[in-house]
């Protein structure tokens, strides 16, 4: 069993990984100290949709979803970095800009641009996937020179980063939304590549709203977004940014249901379904005789 920031993973004979996404939240690599009701399901029930929807573009690790929190899937070897991908100058990108740089993970980006504005064609900015820590930028140039990827299955990567993108960019203009940016990861099993983790949930992806995007853009204003960047943003504003010596503010109740009924808003907005709130009661005992269920029918 292996605890990560918010899930909890089991492997099975190196067969199978039971992944099981808690409520936990987390930010700047530090879990906040309460969970987020209904995080883990709208978090599970959004990827497992993604996962079906691009399932012709690349295999992936999904064999079953037992319950409403959990994913079942084939056992994979992860590659060492993640495949982050921009189509706005936004989020960390616009720190990084705003702090002078001019290239995002050896990628050049001109000068003169603004916050939120679209590049002209979406951006691959990797990082190392950290297993304690933070994850760090990186080029492809340095993925490939540190044997990390292989030049080969680097380029593959790429190549589905950006098919996988533009999939979920025509799923999210479909429902009044734009995919900003996101993460990808990705494993293998033999030769064979497969999408793993999650996929186009508001904590791996950002998304603006379509309609008011170009008016609040020329007006300067703030973009409204469906992601997990308003729960740095909150971070910030109360002073922790993940520094040593600094303290996550206190999560009153009001502000834990604010961000719970955001990522209800979020998986309503994506997925165009009203959500259904599985009761919270006896949900590890109900999780494990799912899973149980599912693993004798298996094996």
């Amino acid at each position: 069993m292996y605890h990560g920031k918010v899930r909890d993973v089991y492997n099975i004979d190196n067969r199978l990984l039971v992944m099981v996404a808690t409520d936990r939240i987390s930010a700047f690599d530090v879990v906040l100290p309460r969970g987020i009701p209904y995080k883990g399901q709208v978090l599970n029930q959004i990827a497992s949709k993604f996962l079906d929807a691009t399932a012709d573009i690349v295999p992936n690790w999904k064999t079953a979803s037992p319950d409403p929190m959990v994913t079942v899937g084939h056992y994979c070897e992860p590659f060492p970095v993640e495949m982050i991908i921009r189509a706005y100058l936004t989020g960390s990108s616009w720190r990084t800009y705003k702090s002078g740089a001019r290239e995002i993970c050896g990628v050049p980006v001109p000068d003169g641009m603004r916050e939120h504005q679209r590049f002209e064609q979406p951006i691959v900015t990797p990082t190392t996937k950290a297993t304690e820590g933070h994850d760090e930028d990186i080029s492809k140039e340095e993925i490939i020179r540190q044997g990390l990827v292989s030049e080969v299955d680097y380029n593959k990567l790429e190549d589905y980063t950006r098919r996988l993108f533009e999939r979920g960019t025509q799923i999210a203009a479909d429902k009044g939304l734009i995919l900003v940016d996101t993460k990808y990861e990705f494993g293998k099993v033999g030769d064979q590549i497969y999408l793993i983790d999650e996929i186009h949930t508001p904590d791996s992806s950002r998304y603006f709203y379509a309609d008011k995007y170009q008016e609040r853009f020329d007006k300067g204003e703030p973009q409204k977004q469906l992601s997990k960047e308003f729960v740095r943003e909150w971070l910030m504003e109360n002073g922790f940014q993940g520094q040593q010596g600094q303290q996550v503010p206190e999560m009153t109740d009001e502000v834990v249901n604010s961000i719970s009924e955001r990522y209800i808003e979020l998986y309503e907005q994506v997925t165009g379904e009203k959500f259904k709130r599985v009761p919270t009661g006896g949900v590890l005992d109900r999780i494990e005789r799912n899973i149980n269920i599912f693993l004798e029918n298996e094996f």
